[in-house]
């Protein structure tokens, strides 16, 4: 079993759990009443509108590194992202592998967060979906690795009817057929799930052969402005990034002086 079997084994049993503490029509009924309110940032939108694309990424600990700052604060970090020119958030919000948690996009929402946050969790079942709109996600993350192409069309689908956007995750040509789901952006991550081994190099091997329209976001291992600005010329729009800010001292200010870097000519 290698790391993402693993994860998904484990989010089987969790969200078990979550429907027992409560009920599915309990939570379903939370969402209807929510959406009532109105309709949540478009994170493509987003993206599309920004000179930099860059989604910060709230990540207090992964599976292969361990705490990376455990005392992290969804209050002050996300916001901080936002005030120093984060076109959008991604806030993780798996518990056990990642030190995350749903509460933490409620309390970025509590202090002052606007733009776009992306649900980012390994979600296998419609359950999570309700989860994700009910604490204030704008957009959620399916991942092509972990789901049938059946199973991912339709959660996409009832995203969409949720009212969130959807980052439709892939790594490998092997899953370039998830594309034509038609997803609201289209995700490369530079990081194998199954070995967690991680390659910039992926997303410009990958680019040319995403739909020539697909609003395209670069996932993991960015670390340098340059690479930002090359990824920009092979056409991605989206740069979702979050180890390099989080083990900064100041993970806001950080991003500040990555984002003054990208523009430098």
């Amino acid at each position: 079993m290698d790391i993402l079997d693993e994860i998904v084994a484990h989010k089987r049993m969790e969200v078990e759990r979550f429907k027992q503490q409560m009920p599915p029509q309990q939570l379903y009924a939370a969402v209807e009443r929510l959406m009532e309110a109105g309709q949540t940032a478009s994170l493509r939108q987003a993206l599309v509108r920004s000179e930099t694309g860059i989604i910060a990424e709230f990540k207090r600990k992964s599976p292969s590194k361990g705490w990376i700052k455990e005392d992290g604060q969804p209050g002050v970090i996300p916001l901080s992202y936002q005030q120093n020119g984060a076109a959008a958030l991604s806030i993780l919000t798996d518990e056990h592998y990642f030190g995350g948690s749903d509460k933490f996009i409620r309390v970025a929402r509590e202090s002052g967060v606007t733009i776009p946050i992306l649900y980012k969790n390994f979600v296998i079942d419609e359950y999570q979906l309700f989860q994700a709109r009910l604490c204030g996600a704008s957009a959620v993350l399916l991942i092509a690795a972990d789901l049938s192409l059946r199973d991912c069309g339709t959660l996409l689908h009832t995203a969409h009817e949720l009212g969130l956007e959807v980052l439709l995750e892939m790594h490998a040509e092997d899953e370039l057929d998830y594309a034509a789901l038609d997803p609201d952006l289209c995700g490369i991550n530079n990081r194998n799930l199954g070995t967690f081994i991680t390659d910039v190099e992926n997303s410009f091997r990958m680019a040319e052969l995403l739909p020539r329209d697909a609003v395209k976001v670069s996932e993991s291992g960015i670390s340098r402005p340059e690479v930002v600005r090359t990824l920009r010329q092979a056409g991605y729009k989206g740069f979702l990034i979050g180890e390099n800010f989080m083990k900064a001292d100041r993970p806001g200010e950080a991003l500040g002086e990555f984002i003054r870097q990208v523009g430098q000519v």
